[in-house]
C-alpha cells in the first residue's frame, strides 16, 4: 500500500473529521444536489443503464429462498434478528423508529440483537423490549454534547490520545447498565436469546463481537464493568475519543488490549440466533428458513452532496467519508447474500435521502435529535419504514454511467428538470433507447 506523506497530526484531523460525520461545513447549492444523480443518456445502446433491474433481482432471491424452504411443507420456529448500525447523534432515529414499532403493536421479541457504536448504546435496551422505550426516548431526545464529551484544549489535543474526553458518556452508560439491567439480560441469555455489541481490536486490527448476555450471566461487578467498557469502546471514535483498555488473559499471561468504535471495521453485522441442535438436524438446509432480518441505519444510505473546499485535510477527509458509506452498503449488501442464502426475510430501513439531516454526527442537539426520533416514529407508524432489497438495486441508487460529458436528469433523480417521464432532451440522437422510470413497489 502506498503510503501517503501526511504528518501524523494532520492524519489523524483527517481520520478524526471523517469517522465523526464532521465534513460537513454547510447545506450543498441547490443545483449540486439536483444534478448529483444525472446521467449519460446516450450511454451505449442495448445497455441497461444504471443500477439492476429490481424486478429482476426479486425474482431470483425469491428462487434462491424457495431452494431453502422445508420439502416436508414444514417451517422451522419463525425468528427475528436485530442489527443496529452505528451513527453518533443519528441514533435518534434507530430509537425513534424502536418507538413507533412499539406503538404499532407489530414489534416482535427479538432472538438476537447486535449493535455497532450509537447502535450498541440502544441494543441492550431494544434486547429488553417496549418497556425500556421511555428510557431511550429521554436519552436520544434530551442529551447535549457536554453529556457525551468534553472538548480538549486544542494543542492539548494534538498531543493526546483524543480531541475529546468522552467520560461524561461512560456516566450515561453506567446509568443505563444498572445491575437490574444486567440481570434482566441475563434472564434473557439462559432463554436462548443472545445480545452482541461490535468493537474493533485497535492493534490487532480486527473486528471483536462480545456476548453481552454470557457477561451479564456471571452476574460479577466486574463483568458490569467490562460490559460498560465494551459499550464505551463501540462508541469510541478513534482520534474524537480515546481507546478504551480491556484487561484480559492470554495463553495464561495477562495483557491489555485497546478497543474502539466498532464502525472502523463493520458498520453493522448478524449472528445467527441459538438454534437448539435437535431442531437444526430436523431442518438441516432451512432451520432459518422465513425468519426476519432487520437493520435499522442510523444515518442515510447516500451522503447528501456538498461542496468539498479545495483543501488537502477537507479532500482527503470527505473521501474517507464516502468510503465510510460504501462500506454501509457494502455490509447492507452482504446481509441481503445472507438472507437469500438462508431463507431469511430482509428487510431494511434508514433515513430518508430527502430528510434535512444535520451535517455532524458528533452534534448532540436535542432539537435536531427529537426531529430524528420522530421521523423514524412516524415512517413506522405509516408503515413505509422498510424495504426488502439493498441499496445499489434501484436506478435511483449506486453507479452512474458514462460515456460523456454532456449529461441528462433521469426520470429518478429527486428534483430533475420538467419533463415527462420516459423521454430525453430533443437534441437526443435518434436510435438511442429511452430509460424507463423504475417500478416503484
Amino acid at each position: 500500500m502506498v503510503r501517503l506523506p501526511l504528518r501524523r497530526g494532520a492524519l489523524g484531523a483527517v481520520c478524526v473529521l471523517a469517522l465523526a460525520g464532521c465534513i460537513g461545513g454547510g447545506r450543498a447549492p441547490e443545483e449540486l444536489r439536483e444534478t448529483a444523480g444525472w446521467f449519460d443518456p446516450e450511454y451505449p445502446a442495448g445497455h441497461d443503464g444504471p443500477g439492476w433491474d429490481t424486478t429482476q433481482l426479486a425474482k431470483v432471491a425469491e428462487q434462491v429462498r424457495a431452494n431453502r424452504k422445508p420439502a416436508d411443507g414444514t417451517v422451522p420456529p419463525k425468528r427475528s434478528i436485530l442489527a443496529l448500525s452505528g451513527g453518533g447523534s443519528f441514533g435518534a432515529f434507530s430509537a425513534g423508529v424502536l418507538y413507533g414499532w412499539s406503538e404499532t403493536g407489530t414489534r416482535p421479541t427479538f432472538d438476537v440483537v447486535t449493535g455497532i457504536s450509537t447502535g450498541a448504546l440502544i441494543a441492550p435496551l431494544a434486547f429488553l423490549g417496549p418497556a425500556y422505550d421511555c428510557q431511550l426516548k429521554q436519552f436520544y431526545t434530551t442529551v447535549t454534547n457536554d453529556d457525551i464529551y468534553k472538548k480538549r484544549r486544542p494543542i492539548k489535543a494534538l498531543f493526546a490520545d483524543s480531541f475529546a474526553d468522552n467520560a461524561p458518556l461512560r456516566g450515561q452508560i453506567e446509568k443505563t447498565l444498572t445491575p437490574e439491567v444486567m440481570r434482566a439480560v441475563a434472564a434473557e441469555h439462559l432463554k436462548g436469546r443472545r445480545l452482541y455489541v461490535g468493537t474493533t481490536d485497535l492493534e490487532g486490527r480486527r473486528p471483536v463481537v462480545w456476548d453481552l448476555g454470557a457477561i451479564a450471566v456471571r452476574g460479577t461487578p466486574a463483568d458490569r464493568t467490562l460490559a460498560v467498557d465494551v459499550l464505551l469502546a463501540s462508541a469510541a471514535i478513534p482520534g474524537f475519543f480515546p481507546p478504551v483498555p480491556i484487561h484480559l488473559t492470554a495463553n495464561g499471561r495477562a495483557t491489555t488490549e485497546r478497543h474502539v468504535d466498532g464502525g472502523v471495521s463493520a458498520s453493522l453485522f448478524m449472528v445467527p440466533p441459538f438454534v437448539p441442535h435437535a431442531e437444526r438436524d430436523a431442518h438441516p438446509r432451512s432451520w432459518l428458513y422465513d425468519s426476519d432480518l432487520y437493520m435499522i441505519v442510523a444515518g442515510k444510505l447516500y451522503a447528501d452532496p456538498e461542496p468539498v473546499p479545495a483543501e488537502s485535510l477537507k479532500i482527503a477527509s470527505s473521501a474517507i467519508s464516502t468510503v465510510l458509506y460504501a462500506q454501509t452498503r457494502g455490509d447492507l449488501q452482504r446481509m441481503f447474500m445472507v438472507s437469500m442464502l438462508t431463507g431469511m426475510n430482509y428487510h431494511l430501513t434508514s433515513i430518508p435521502e430527502d430528510y434535512d439531516a444535520p451535517t455532524s454526527a458528533t452534534e448532540f442537539d436535542p432539537v435536531k435529535m427529537t426531529a430524528m426520533f420522530n421521523e423514524g416514529a412516524a415512517l413506522v407508524r405509516s408503515g413505509t419504514a422498510w424495504r426488502s432489497t439493498p441499496p445499489g438495486v434501484d436506478k435511483s441508487e449506486g453507479v452512474l454511467f458514462r460515456s460523456k460529458t454532456v449529461l441528462a436528469p433521469g426520470p429518478w433523480v429527486r428534483n430533475p428538470v420538467a419533463r415527462p417521464p420516459g423521454t430525453l432532451p430533443p437534441t437526443t440522437p435518434e436510435g438511442i433507447p429511452v430509460p424507463q422510470p423504475p417500478v416503484m413497489k
